[in-house]
């Protein structure tokens, strides 16, 4: 049986982020990813799943040494954010206000998840498994066997679940989660855009869910269409002609002339760990929450669990006493920005005349709320 001190289960984004930050600090790590990413080509097509990266994420991948190698692949900046539901009512953020370049980065998963893995050979105390899988894991009170789906057997002090929403780490350590189906599906469209790169993300609300702009290297942007299972079902089955009509009738002018190249959907739904320990296995990311992705903070998030779990053990030998610490640091952030969505979704979904006119009243009254809209910004991008 092999031995660690900490094992990794899932190699993406949040998973390499952490096993890299243990690895720093000396300890021995494993990380079990049963899907290595696949190698990056400038030739490629951008992938479907992008993430809003904030300037707090952006620090976090620094001190991994991850940065660089993410930006000489393929990064967008955005300097500008816009919202609204009525056109005379638009809440706008932009980056002059704090004195910034840009508010983030709009990145492909598998770019940021490749610079994290570039990584992992700096680290002669640091193990990949590739092509293999969790199968269970066998609790015991000195540390826990996690058996592979090859037979391969590890021995762990701790497991770290960065195994997503459907975590196998959380459900064997017994955590039980508080889930619910929002009854929508989000589908992702990568189009090529008639105008050059552009520095602004918008999102603007319908009756039937939000559509969003999200903008890629180039003539290119990611559009974000939120509706009824039924309507995302219909979408998918049209041809990339007619999808490409739909966009032109059902997206604001501002987007203009577009061609569709890939599109790919998933449901909505939201998921919070009862805690986020337990016997010697401990949560991050999609395995201890997931959120709405209004607002792309999901990864986000996840890169703020790194954060304060690599903070919290960098001076300990001990990490047992530093994981309920870890659970008091993180809980509150991470359940005020899920119910933060899902009060601003649910309130855009009401079609009440007199909710309509208040909420459009309360952008407005945003758009000119100075340093209290500077401040819902700071926070976005994960600065104090």
């Amino acid at each position: 049986m092999e031995q660690f001190e900490i094992v990794v289960v899932g190699g993406g984004m949040v998973g390499a982020a952490v096993a890299i930050g243990f690895a720093k600090q000396g300890r021995s790590v494993a990380v079990v990813e049963k899907f290595e990413p696949k190698p990056f080509h400038l030739s490629q097509p951008m992938d479907l799943r992008v993430s809003a990266i904030s300037p707090h994420s952006i620090a976090l991948l620094e001190e991994l040494g991850a940065w660089d190698d993410i930006a000489a692949m393929r990064i967008c900046p955005y300097a500008r954010l816009e919202t609204w539901e009525a056109e005379s009512c638009r809440l706008r953020f932009n980056a002059d206000t704090l004195g910034a370049e840009q508010l983030g980065y709009i990145v492909e998963n598998r770019v940021i998840q490749l610079g994290l893995w570039a990584q992992f050979f700096h680290y002669e105390n640091l193990t990949v498994i590739d092509s293999d899988g969790l199968a269970n894991i066998t609790l015991g009170e000195e540390g826990n066997t996690l058996n592979l789906e090859s037979g391969r057997q590890l021995h762990a002090s701790l497991v770290i679940g960065a195994d997503g929403a459907n975590s196998k780490v959380r459900q064997a350590a017994g955590i039980g989660v508080t889930a619910w189906d929002y009854r929508q599906e989000c589908m992702l469209i990568n189009v090529e855009t008639e105008l050059p790169q552009q520095d602004i993300t918008w999102q603007w609300f319908t009756p039937s869910g939000p559509r969003s702009f999200l903008p890629l290297c180039g003539h290119q942007g990611s559009l974000v269409w939120y509706d009824a299972p039924k309507r995302i079902k219909q979408l998918k089955a049209m041809t990339f002609k007619q999808l490409e009509n739909e966009i032109q009738h059902c997206f604001p002018a501002e987007l203009g002339p577009i061609r569709v190249l890939e599109h790919g959907s998933f449901p909505l739904t939201r998921r919070h760990a009862q805690q986020y320990s337990k016997h010697r296995c401990v949560l991050v990311g999609d395995a201890a929450h997931t959120i709405n992705p209004l607002a792309g903070q999901g990864v986000n998030l996840g890169f703020k669990d790194v954060s304060a779990l690599l903070q919290l053990t960098g001076n300990n030998s001990s990490i047992d006493p530093v994981l309920r610490r870890y659970e008091v640091h993180r809980r509150p952030d991470n359940l005020l920005m899920q119910t933060g969505m899902d009060v601003f979704y649910k309130g855009f979904s009401n079609t009440l005349s007199p909710v309509q006119v208040a909420r459009n009243a309360m952008l407005k009254l945003a758009e000119h709320s100075g340093p209290i809209k500077t401040q819902i910004l700071r926070y976005a991008m994960g600065l104090k």
